[in-house]
């Protein structure tokens, strides 16, 4: 009866395949997963339920989807050098309900970074944090917008006594000063929470701050953006056991019930990866971000973050209000099939979320497909055309990517040495 219809599911399953293959893809939330990856899709996991931990599940029939949760934990705890890895949220947003739920009272005092200055959704009155406290305090940042002011901070963690400091964004260019306010946190009993749900990679590759070493409680994140795996989402902890049964219970029954077992069997595989790899992708994103961010300055762009170097990250944050709005302009690179989003820049009131004045890029997914330094300065170029010069570049756009199609830093091709960037033929000569 409805064999049209499904065909046509189908059929725009292939285009979106075939479109975003020939996209220059800069959404600084997205990575792509490795032909080997990819491959356990849809496995008889697919089917079936794991409640509970493994050897201890309310099902039968899971000794399989045991050993590879096993696993999981264990690498995650190795590649994090932490006690406790929880692998059930099936999202970072999950992840950070699991946490909220256990450990945020009702009328808590909670401080955030706010959203124009970079806050997830999740961490405020109107997301996940909102059901269980409306005592919701922004974290004062200094004159750039980019850094917390730490003795602004400091004298609030003092005055107001938060149970809780949610640290880590979704515009996310610099470390969080951790260290610098660990010793009042502990001296007033409250808690970092860090979500590094865009920094996971860089902070698994060691190329960036190193959370619970520098004294957060746990570490929340999603794992999918500059952790190249399946979309999921992990907490991470140092705690005493005591208090990490209280995590437990917040991931199951708390905020979840069954946990997607053909994601968490992929998720395996992409921590091999990047077990492997993990390294030399992070240094080799954090460096095309600077590339990037270097070239669009250099053709008039407003990078932000420009006395700092930048950026630390995969992201560049550029300030578009000359060009009307962040909305035009990721609407006009979008008809050329060169994808990214707008978003708030932090001097930005709320009342401009729908037309905010920037827009955010992130390397992660095009280094993961071989673009390096010079690449980034040619999508530099590309932009600088579309959006200064007025012109149509979608075909260019679609040539150039049309080089970059395997995804390296993965097992597809072990022999690749390191998958390190290649560099197409165009730009060597």
């Amino acid at each position: 009866m409805y064999e049209k219809e499904v065909t046509e599911v189908e059929q725009l399953i292939q285009k979106q395949n075939q479109w975003r293959d020939n996209c220059i893809n800069l959404i600084a939330s997205e990575n792509v997963l490795s032909q080997r990856a990819r491959s356990q899709a849809g496995s008889d996991f697919a089917h079936r339920y794991a409640e509970g931990h493994p050897g201890e599940r309310y099902y039968r029939g899971t000794s399989f989807i045991d050993d590879i949760e096993n696993q999981l934990k264990t690498n995650l705890k190795i590649l994090f050098e932490c006690d406790h890895s929880e692998v059930r949220p099936i999202s970072g947003t999950n992840a950070n309900e699991a946490f909220f739920s256990r450990f945020v009272n009702p009328g808590a005092v909670v401080m955030v970074n706010s959203t124009p200055a970079g806050g997830h959704i999740s961490h405020h009155r109107e997301g996940s944090l909102g059901k269980f406290t409306k005592n919701v305090i922004d974290i004062p940042l200094t004159a750039d917008g980019y850094h917390m002011d730490v003795a602004k901070t400091t004298y609030l963690i003092e005055k107001a006594r938060p149970k809780l400091i949610v640290l880590g964004k979704s515009l996310f260019l610099f470390p969080e000063p951790i260290a610098e306010i660990a010793e009042v946190c502990q001296r007033y009993n409250t808690k970092i929470m860090y979500d590094a749900a865009h920094v996971l990679g860089l902070i698994a590759g060691k190329r960036f701050q190193r959370p619970l070493l520098e004294g957060a409680y746990l570490m929340t994140a999603s794992t999918h953006k500059t952790y190249f795996g399946s979309q999921r989402g992990i907490i991470l902890s140092n705690m005493e056991e005591d208090q990490w049964r209280r995590i437990d219970r917040g991931a199951f029954p708390g905020s979840s019930s069954n946990h997607h077992l053909d994601t968490l069997a992929q998720m395996a595989v992409c921590t091999y990866e990047f077990m492997e790899f993990g390294e030399q992708y992070a240094a080799d994103t954090i460096k095309n971000a600077k590339a990037l961010a270097t070239e669009l300055d250099r053709h008039g762009f407003d990078v932000q973050g420009k006395e700092f170097g930048f950026t630390e990250t995969h992201q560049v944050a550029v300030n578009v209000r000359d060009f009307r709005s962040g909305e035009k302009v990721s609407k006009t690179l979008e008809i050329n099939d060169i994808i990214l989003n707008m978003n708030m820049l932090p001097h930005e009131p709320l009342k401009n979320h729908d037309r905010p004045d920037g827009i955010r890029i992130g390397v992660q997914e095009m280094t993961r497909v071989g673009m390096g330094e010079q690449e980034m300065g040619r999508i530099a170029e590309l932009i600088k055309e579309c959006i200064v010069d007025k012109k149509t570049v979608i075909e260019e756009v679609n040539r150039f990517r049309s080089k970059y199609q395997e995804v390296r830093y993965s097992y597809d091709k072990i022999k690749q040495e390191k998958s390190q960037p290649a560099k197409s033929e165009e730009l060597k000569n």
